[in-house]
């Protein structure tokens, strides 16, 4: 699989470049399925869910112009017969995986299947945006904050600092965002100090491309590579 994981969503002209590149075609000649799970678990979940299918959004995903764009809800797919929807996952070009709860989509991700059918989806780019970048990382750098998020009863929170494991490197996004103060490059090499995988600090300016397992920074912003 390839992926272009950000920060902020495709937000400049070399994000959107990296992206075609992966594409391998113009984005109107292409089709996506938005994946809006992960921001159900905040209170402003259903708004924000709507404005991330609508292409209304903070984070430009849903509106840059596909050929085609379908919305892949993952609690609804232990529900349906797989012929049903893995087809629709199969013929898509991208796969864009909306911010929010970490734990929450990783969980989702496990319990749809999806997590398992992706590594053989060579052909397809997915495009994370924050959580949905980081849930393909081997770490949660989001874990203590989701956490607070699981509902009363449930087993979701068990190994909460662990991801999907996709990709052999580690993410923080958001650095040096004014509205989140545990975005600091200080604070950010505290956490990347206990994680034996490198782990990038990138803006939402900034994007991690990974082609044939190889990652490569795409930015017109701030990021910082930190070494296990």
């Amino acid at each position: 699989m390839k992926f272009l994981l950000t920060s902020g969503g495709i937000s400049n002209r070399s994000i959107s470049e990296a992206l075609v590149a992966l594409l391998g075609k113009p984005i109107a000649e292409s089709s996506a399925l938005i994946i809006p799970t992960a921001i159900y678990p905040f209170a402003v979940g259903p708004q924000m869910a709507w404005r991330a299918i609508s292409g209304n959004g903070p984070n430009p995903a849903a509106e840059l112009g596909w050929k085609s764009l379908g919305v892949l809800e993952l609690t609804a797919l232990p529900t349906i017969r797989s012929e049903n929807w893995i087809p629709a996952l199969e013929a898509t070009d991208a796969l864009l995986v909306w911010g929010g709860d970490v734990l929450y989509l990783t969980h989702w991700m496990r319990q749809s299947g999806l997590a398992k059918l992706l590594p053989a989806l060579a052909d397809t780019v997915y495009v994370g945006v924050s959580a949905g970048s980081i849930a393909v990382t081997p770490y949660n750098c989001d874990a203590e904050f989701d956490l607070q998020f699981v509902p009363d009863g449930s087993d979701m929170g068990q190994d909460a600092d662990r991801a999907l494991g996709l990709v052999d490197f580690t993410l923080y996004p958001h650095l040096n965002h004014p509205e989140m103060p545990d975005t600091t490059l200080a604070n950010i090499g505290k956490w990347a100090a206990g994680i034996p995988v490198p782990t990038y600090a990138i803006d939402d300016q900034t994007a991690i491309k990974v082609l044939d397992g190889k990652p490569e920074v795409i930015s017109e912003g701030s990021w910082h590579r930190f070494t296990p």
